[in-house]
Parts: C-alpha cells; sequence; structure tokens
C-alpha cells in the first residue's frame, strides 16, 4: 500500500494559524469604519488570508492603508482569541444581522457551532486561532477583488480584500518582491504587449484569438509534442468537435459535469452538444474492431479542442477559458501493462517539464474519494501499480487523500515558474467509469474477453494554460528555439538594406525565424524596439560588416558581443534551436 501523507510541518501550521487570526482582524477593522458591513468568509491562504465584505461602497486601494492603520491598534491591544461553543439557536441570535454567516450556521451538522472572540469581536469559526492578536507578526493589506458569494455568479458579488502575512519583516519584503515580480510577468498583460492572443466580449469571454506571433510559438510546442509522441509509440488521432448527448449520458458526464457542459443543439431532430472531453471519441476509435492482447497496448494521442462552461467570474486570461486545446491522449492496456504505461507517461511528462524550463516541480498521488465507481479492491491495485511506477522513477511524491476522480486514482505533477508559483502540469488518471460503461474490452489468450486498464493523461495541460505558464515562466523572454522571431536583421542605412535581405534568406532557409528591420529610424530606436520585443538575436550590419561578411551581435538583455563571421552565427544558431537550449548561446 501507498505510505500516509506526511502531515504538515508545525512553523507551516502555526503561519496558516496565524494567517487565519490575520483575517479575523482585518474583519474588525472593517467593522470599525464600516458599522453596517455584512460579513462573508475569511481564511488563510498559501501566503497570507482574505475576507469576503458587503460593503455600503466600493472600496478602493487608498482604504487598504487605513484598514491597515486599524488592524496594527487591535495587534497592539493584543487581544486574546477565545473560544466559545453555543447552540444553533443563539448562535442565530448572535448573528441576526448578518446573513451570510446565518446561511452557514443553516449548513452546518452539529447542534452546537464554534465561535471565537477577540475583545468585542465575535465570528462564526472553527479555529484555531494563534493565543492573543498580539501573535501576529508582519502582515500588509495588498489588493481588493470582487468575489460572488459561493463562487455562484447569481449571488451577491462581495468584495474581497487580500492581505499577506509573515514571520519576518525579510520574509514579507522577499514576498512583495516575488509579487512586483509577477506583476511584471503577467501573462495578460505580456500577450498584449507581445502581440501573441486577444479575448473579445463581443466573440464571447474566455474564447481565445491567437495572433501571427502567439500561433507560431503555439505551432512549435504541438509539433515537437506531436514528434515525440510519435517517438514513443502513440498514434495522433482527430475526433469531431460536437456528437449526440446521449453519448455523454451513457458516459456520465451529463450527470457528474451538467453544470460545466453547454447547452444541447438540435440537428434534424437529434440533440447534440460541443464536446467537453476527448476520451468518448479515443473509445469509439478503439472499438471499431475486436481487439486482441496481442494488440495493447494502444495509445492515442489528440490534440482535441473541448469546450466547458466556467462562469464569468473566474475566467482569467489564457489560465481559465472556456475553449482550450487538451494536448490529450488515452491508453488502452492489459492491467499487467499498467506500471509500465504510467513509467513511461511519467518519463515523457518529466522530459517535457525539463524541456520547457521547469526545474521545480512536485508530484502527488491521489487515492479514492468517497463517492467513487469501481470494486475498492481494483482501486487498491490500481493506486499500488501508481505508487510502484513512481517508486521505479525514483521520484518523490505526496499522497492526496480521497483526491483522486470518481472513476479512479491519479498521479499530478505541479511544476513551480521562476517567481515560485505552481501551475498544474502533466496528470494521469487510471479510469474504471468509461470501460465499464462503453464495455471496452479485449480478447485475452484464454479467448475470453477483459476488461481494459484504460488511462487518461496529459503532459502539458491544455495549450491555453501552459503558454499562460511559459509567458509568466520567461516573463515574455521564450527561449530561442520558442520565440516567435528569432533574430531580427538592423541596417544601419538604406544601402545595406541588399546586405540585410540576404542575411534572412540565408537565415529563414535553415528554418530560423528571422525579420529585416527596413524602417527609416535611428539604429538605437530599432534596437531598443527589438528587446521590448524581446527578441533573443540582433544583427546590426553596415559598410564594414559586409566588407568582412561579418555581423555585430547585440542580445535582448542589452549585451553587445563582438563580431564574428556570418556562418558562424547561422551554424550556432540553427544549433542551438535544434538542440532546444534554455538559454541563449553568448
Amino acid at each position: 500500500m501507498v505510505p500516509p501523507r506526511k502531515p504538515p510541518k508545525k512553523d507551516s501550521q502555526k503561519l496558516e494559524t496565524m494567517r487565519h487570526s490575520a483575517s479575523h482582524v482585518l474583519a474588525e477593522a472593517v467593522l470599525s469604519l464600516f458599522p453596517d458591513v455584512k460579513f462573508g468568509i475569511g481564511p488563510a491562504t498559501r501566503d497570507g488570508f482574505y475576507y469576503d465584505f458587503d460593503l455600503p461602497r466600493p472600496l478602493t486601494p487608498d482604504d487598504l492603508p487605513i484598514i491597515e492603520s486599524k488592524m496594527r491598534e487591535i495587534i497592539a491591544a493584543d487581544l486574546p482569541f477565545s473560544r466559545e461553543e453555543v447552540t444553533k439557536k443563539k448562535a442565530k441570535a448572535l448573528f441576526a444581522a448578518q446573513p451570510y454567516k446565518l446561511e452557514l450556521i443553516d449548513e452546518i451538522p452539529d447542534e452546537k457551532v464554534g465561535l471565537y472572540r477577540q475583545g468585542a469581536f465575535l465570528d462564526l469559526c472553527r479555529g484555531p486561532h494563534v493565543g492573543s492578536t498580539g501573535e501576529i507578526k508582519v502582515f500588509k493589506l495588498v489588493s481588493i477583488a470582487g468575489a460572488y458569494w459561493r463562487g455562484d455568479e447569481h449571488r451577491p458579488m462581495l468584495q474581497r480584500v487580500y492581505g499577506v502575512a509573515f514571520d519576518t519583516e525579510e520574509a514579507l519584503a522577499e514576498h512583495l518582491n516575488r509579487l512586483e515580480e509577477a506583476a511584471k510577468r503577467d501573462h495578460r498583460k505580456l500577450g498584449k504587449e507581445l502581440d501573441l492572443f486577444s479575448l473579445h466580449e463581443e466573440a464571447g469571454p474566455g474564447l481565445v484569438h491567437w495572433h501571427p506571433k502567439g500561433a507560431v510559438i503555439r505551432r512549435v510546442i504541438e509539433d515537437f509534442w506531436k514528434d515525440e509522441h510519435i517517438k514513443r509509440g502513440y498514434d495522433i488521432i482527430y475526433t469531431p468537435h460536437i456528437a449526440k448527448v446521449d453519448l455523454w449520458k451513457t458516459s456520465g458526464h451529463w450527470e457528474f459535469y451538467r453544470d460545466y457542459l453547454y447547452s444541447p443543439m438540435d440537428v434534424e431532430g437529434q440533440e447534440y452538444i460541443i464536446k467537453p472531453m476527448n476520451c468518448l471519441g479515443h473509445i469509439l476509435i478503439y472499438k471499431t474492431s475486436q481487439r486482441s492482447y496481442r494488440e495493447l497496448p494502444l495509445r492515442y494521442a489528440e490534440l482535441g479542442t473541448v469546450y466547458r462552461y466556467e462562469r464569468s467570474g473566474v475566467l482569467h486570461g489564457l489560465s481559465r477559458v472556456r475553449g482550450f486545446t487538451q494536448d490529450d491522449a488515452h491508453i488502452f492496456c492489459r492491467f499487467d501493462q499498467l506500471e509500465d504505461e504510467v513509467a513511461g507517461v511519467l518519463d515523457l511528462a518529466l522530459f517535457m517539464v525539463d524541456t520547457f524550463g521547469f526545474e521545480s516541480y512536485q508530484l502527488f498521488l491521489s487515492t479514492r474519494p468517497e463517492k467513487y465507481t469501481g470494486d475498492t479492491k481494483v482501486w487498491e491495485e490500481a493506486t499500488d501499480t501508481l505508487a510502484r511506477a513512481l517508486a521505479r522513477q525514483k521520484l518523490a511524491y505526496e499522497v492526496d487523500p480521497g483526491e483522486g476522480v470518481f472513476y479512479g486514482p491519479k498521479i499530478d505533477i505541479k511544476f513551480e515558474d521562476a517567481v515560485g508559483r505552481g501551475w498544474q502540469g502533466p496528470t494521469i488518471q487510471v479510469d474504471f467509469n468509461l470501460p465499464q460503461r462503453f464495455d471496452v474490452n479485449y480478447v485475452g489468450e484464454d479467448g475470453q474477453e477483459h476488461m481494459v486498464a484504460m488511462v487518461h493523461r496529459t503532459v502539458l495541460g491544455s495549450m491555453e494554460r501552459f503558454l499562460a505558464s511559459l509567458i509568466e515562466h520567461y516573463g515574455g523572454a521564450f527561449p530561442l528555439w520558442l520565440a516567435p522571431v528569432q533574430v531580427t536583421v538592423i541596417p544601419i542605412a538604406d544601402r545595406h538594406l541588399e546586405y540585410a535581405r540576404k542575411l534572412e534568406a540565408e537565415l529563414k532557409s535553415g528554418g530560423v525565424r528571422v525579420v529585416v528591420d527596413e524602417r527609416s529610424e535611428t539604429v538605437n530606436l530599432k534596437i531598443r524596439q527589438a528587446q521590448l520585443e524581446k527578441i533573443p538575436y540582433m544583427l546590426v550590419v553596415g559598410d564594414r560588416e559586409i566588407a568582412e561578411a561579418n555581423v555585430s551581435v547585440r542580445l535582448r538583455s542589452g549585451e553587445q558581443q563582438a563580431s564574428l563571421p556570418f556562418a558562424d552565427f547561422k551554424k550556432r544558431v540553427i544549433k542551438s534551436i535544434a538542440n532546444r537550449d534554455k538559454k541563449l548561446k553568448r
């Protein structure tokens, strides 16, 4: 069996408790400024805390220092946190003027509810909390955002105040620096500045339009993805964008994921929906003939575009959209082949993570949830198989109890970008549900039919979210092999244009993405523009370069390199692209 998940370190537990206590102090401070405030919830987060408020007016950034000042007064008073337990009836009386708290009280299954008090302030809470407000160390309020109550767009929009909290001033300063850097790297901002993609309300929110430069990056990634899958024994397939709704009812998606599926459309008296996932098309292809154990494993891969309904309030650039292309694959194998197949997927997934330059990642093994399909013994065997595959690859992981999907256990890989933020990456899921529902079998050595082991897996996730992570990881300064424009040639004067175009043609013949800046502008302005566009190499050419068949090379960092023969530069660049180097060759 898999080992139990390690409990959180005491230091992290203490910090989480302090952050939660800070949210209560935030609520008390807001109450002192807005006596008519209605309270939502205020949990701790990974780096701090937030609290949701229904207020008589919108907050502005100018309000944050005022709220902070009130919080510091409460912290300086060193008010003890004390727990109380009361009946639901009494709790309702105490929170009679707080409709959101009353709703929460109604949902508590116990006869009594927990409250926490600091001074005169009382809040509905399970705890725990620090001993007193004075134990809250270093904090800062950082932003205000809208948040629907309970995440439901049909419920009131509340105002969410975010804060961060740490043990030391140094840790806070480091975190604020990361936030500043993260803001500079925001893929929505860089996507516009670098002309990569756009989203249009008139076309519908959450639907991405890829501009030529963004489409180049995506094409390079997709071509690389396809080549690697073919090398590893996958067959590339394509499936339709719509299917009869009955297919999704048979699969269970209509029942389990109805809120995320778009409404059916009528096609000649039949109901169709646009597909929310690719797996059913892959099953139908598998079932076009009777399969023998000798044919397995079969690995079908597809860059399939799918559509899921997401509330407008949760849409976020490329990272949360309504239409996205999944780097999807499904493996049909025997159960005795499952460990090998999972190990192979892990190898491919980590190769992808490394190739794209993500150096830090975590693995999680998610086990059987409370609601599940299939036999518990099969679940345990599959979970053990995933654990063995992880051990075989010598990969450290954490167990995430009860976080598997209803149809099987899974492995998730979450990688960190350059500023330490986590992104959902590859996932490997074993499925017991669909093979049963669709009678997906093979004929074994014994001549009898046996259910296949089916694996759902992605090694990048969705192309949209993966591009968001890449943009933010590199701050838009992509490695040479991914850059939409790899080289720009800058002629000093019009008489140098012919030589610049000759270099352009030679580089293009070697597969390099290159442009000539023919504008009648100064060289310095052209260099600056290329740096803003984060083009890896700039070749400045004038009389001397023409005479010596050289190029003067500048990097997007501003570094000036010595002149070198153009043939040497071309050879170096082509080799670097072929090797998918993560850094520019100097």
